[in-house]
């Protein structure tokens, strides 16, 4: 059963290098979207991997936007929530990438 672990972290994005000041919930990096494999279970860092996770497509839940990422060393995937705190700008480029895939 998953257990979250809330942690309160700043990070410097692996992807983009901007500086992340979290909260506590924060999971990826708000400018890119990109996340880090650092858990097993939401918030333990117990995972080795450390891999960089890709934000590769967009789900629909319960009204609420989920960011499904990859990762590039392990290829794991895991859906997190979008934050208000998202570039607006960047979650719509990665529905448009969605939609550009579907269309072939």
């Amino acid at each position: 059963m998953k257990q979250f672990q809330r942690k309160k972290e700043n990070f410097v994005c692996e992807h983009c290098g901007q500086i992340v000041v979290g909260n506590g919930y924060t999971n990826h990096c708000p400018n890119c979207l990109y996340s880090k494999h650092v858990d097993i279970n939401p918030g333990d860092r117990a995972e080795i991997c450390g891999g960089l996770m890709e934000p590769i497509d967009l789900d629909l839940k319960e009204g609420k936007y989920i960011i499904v990422h990859k990762c590039q060393k392990c290829g794991f995937i895991r859906r997190n929530k979008i934050s208000q705190d998202d570039d607006f700008e960047a979650v719509l480029a990665l529905s448009k990438q969605c939609v550009n895939k579907l269309k072939g």
